[in-house]
């Protein structure tokens, strides 16, 4: 009812303090619980080397993304692509590409994105509709499955609140993150989907309507203002010029960075026991990630990355150094609002583990349910939970940390072998994310949906009237052929190829020609 996830989240941490309090102390209590709400479970969720941890890669990689931003790394980026968009077909295949190469950070993606491609769009005619949904369609699925992204630190820590309270879970949060990246359905399908269209050049529904006026050279649906602080946010300083290696070079710095500090971490914890020696090469490398570091790894790839942006910002002379230490804190601000979240979700995780949250949920779960349809039921909740809060951030720090052991407790109780159990836990783990994407690119409310019709300056209502029947249509097939399927075993080396083929299908069958 508040749509807002800070104050949503806040309420929550107060009413389970205070019923703590009253439980633990009777009405006293009450007054106790308050207190507690900040001297106790914000401050435990800040005193934690790994929280910590988190927090300062996040805001290093905002750094990040704002300095290659005014340096003119990301134009140049925009800039060797802009020349292979020939007509609406090329056109939209430049826009989705962009999308996708711009993975670090969604926002960033969506905004520079959207404001750069939009002339050119318009001078091919492809419907501003059209360019706000492969805009907004690429930024945050490939954010959220991206190795290294404003996403990821937050993931890892939601993913670590919600696995602390289920010991017989040893590997690191990343390793968790990476196994379930096998059952990411909807993100990958949602990327697919979009290729589809394009290569078949096809469109349904009221984004059929909106190409066909385009391409008639219509008017294009405008009514959407470019936000200034936004735009501006992410624009060359006057007199840079763009180069692509200004964002290329510190973006492989974080990737190789981190892929050698998780090796070089994984090797230095790993016991080497004659019988992990015997192993084949691929499960060494599954028990050397399993074993990484990953915190550190981030936070030294992302502290590495600055400096190099630094660096090459300064001595190319393009902004001053006090100039680029400025834009740096200016990207640590813009990360700010995503880590109170993420401080008040490790605060919320604290008291629902308190409160044993888990054990009870555990309690309502029919034993005429089977545990296999968990993750597609977790699907729907984090869609709709996403789609009532228009935030899959504050969706993850939600749910995260009470459906992980909720879901693991459930399936273990169900007499389910490990090996069962753990696909259906790494499913839950993916699903919670990708719902979470779901509920979010079907909500009017959801901040990346208004940034999306901002920066392509599309009229909000038209982008998100032509964009629900593509996510709920991916959405359907993700859970359909993916998520289910896959919690009884079915292998996701099948599943993502038969999902695909349902969207040709479908996009063959009920989509148009537009061009």
């Amino acid at each position: 009812a508040i749509r807002e996830v800070i104050t949503s989240l806040f309420i929550g941490i107060i009413t389970g303090a205070v019923i703590i309090g009253f439980y633990g102390e009777g009405g006293i209590g009450i007054f106790t619980g308050l207190l507690h709400v900040v001297d106790k479970y914000i401050l435990n969720a800040l005193n934690s080397w790994s929280h910590l941890a988190v927090i300062v890669f996040s805001m290093t990689i905002g750094a990040v993304v704002s300095i290659i931003s005014k340096n003119g790394g990301m134009r140049g980026v925009i800039n060797r692509l802009e020349p292979y968009a020939h007509n609406a077909k090329s056109g939209q295949l430049v826009i989705w590409l962009m999308g996708v190469l711009i993975f670090f950070d969604d926002y960033a993606n969506t905004l520079v994105v959207g404001n750069t491609m939009r002339p050119v769009a318009d001078r091919l005619r492809i419907s501003r509709e059209k360019l706000a949904y492969l805009v907004d369609s690429t930024a945050a699925p490939v954010a959220a499955i991206a190795f290294i992204t404003t996403w990821i630190g937050a993931e890892l820590g939601y993913i670590e609140s919600g696995i602390a309270d289920i010991p017989a879970i040893t590997e690191s949060a990343y390793s968790v993150f990476l196994n379930s990246l096998a059952f990411s359905f909807y993100p990958i399908f949602t990327l697919a989907f979009m290729l589809i269209l394009i290569y078949r050049g096809r469109d349904f529904g009221s984004m059929y309507t909106a190409e066909i006026e385009a391409r008639k050279g219509g008017i294009f649906s405008g009514g959407g203002n470019e936000h200034p602080v936004l735009s501006g946010e992410f624009d060359m300083v006057e007199g840079a010029t763009a180069k692509s290696f200004n964002a290329i070079i510190p973006v492989l710095t974080i990737i190789i960075g981190v892929i050698l500090g998780m090796y070089f971490t994984g090797l230095h914890n790993t016991e080497w026991t004659a019988e992990n020696l015997a192993l084949n090469n691929f499960r060494k490398l599954s028990l050397v990630i399993g074993n990484a570091d990953s915190f550190s790894a981030l936070l030294w790839a992302s502290v590495g990355g600055a400096i190099v942006a630094i660096l090459m910002t300064v001595f190319q002379g393009i902004m001053r150094l006090d100039q680029t230490i400025t834009t740096a804190l200016n990207g640590y601000k813009t990360m700010l609002p995503a880590m109170i979240i993420l401080v008040l979700a490790w605060s919320l995780a604290g008291i629902t583990e308190e409160m044993h949250t888990a054990t009870f949920l555990n309690s309502l779960w029919s034993d005429s349910f089977s545990p296999y349809m968990i993750p597609a039921v977790v699907f729907v909740l984090s869609a709709l939970v996403s789609f009532s809060t228009g935030s899959s951030w504050g969706t993850m720090a939600i749910l995260y940390p009470l459906l992980l052991p909720a879901s693991y407790h459930i399936a273990i109780d169900s007499g389910l072998s490990h090996d069962e159990v753990m696909i259906i836990f790494y499913n839950v783990v993916s699903v919670i994310l990708a719902g979470s994407v779901f509920g979010d690119h079907c909500s009017p409310i959801s901040d990346t949906t208004i940034l999306s019709s901002l920066a392509s300056s599309c009229n909000h209502i038209n982008h998100v009237r032509t964009q629900l029947p593509y996510a709920i249509t991916t959405g359907v097939v993700a859970v359909l052929a993916g998520t289910i399927p896959a919690s009884f075993g079915i292998s996701p080396f099948i599943l993502f190829p038969v999902g695909i083929f349902v969207l040709f299908l479908i996009i063959a069958f009920r989509g148009k020609k537009t061009s």
